[in-house]
């Protein structure tokens, strides 16, 4: 089920993304940060999905959190001529790999035991 919305994300992302007007260079870094913070959202509620303790609530608040402070962040560092949106950036990409790190475990567990049974199977 996931595979089939990530899978329809993508052509539906590729799609728009050919057919939608340039962003600016003003509103580039805006854009670019809320879409880290929300692919972190992401990546932060397939791992909850696999520790089994989802919450819809939190996944939204937390996404929507998560863009909006982001976009201050990058708002006030251009304020103050500094380029605090990096924090940020630094703290989300880190998160993002220790998010697919649990996926990738949870996965590749999962895949190996399903092929000790069947070798174990093929061997009876």
């Amino acid at each position: 089920m996931i595979i089939i919305a990530i899978i329809i994300g993508c052509i539906l992302g590729a799609i728009l993304g050919m057919n939608a007007p340039m962003i600016s260079y003003t509103y580039s870094s805006y854009l670019a940060i809320a879409i880290i913070a929300a692919l972190d959202s992401v990546f932060g509620g397939i791992t909850s999905v696999i520790k089994k303790n989802f919450d819809l609530k939190i996944f939204i608040t937390g996404f929507f959190g998560n863009a909006i402070l982001s976009i201050l962040l990058t708002i006030l560092g251009e304020k103050l001529n500094v380029d605090i949106y990096l924090a940020a950036i630094v703290v989300f990409v880190g998160r993002m790999f220790t998010n697919l790190g649990i996926i990738r475990r949870y996965y590749v567990d999962k895949w190996s035991n399903r092929w000790e049974k069947k070798k174990d199977t093929d061997k009876i």
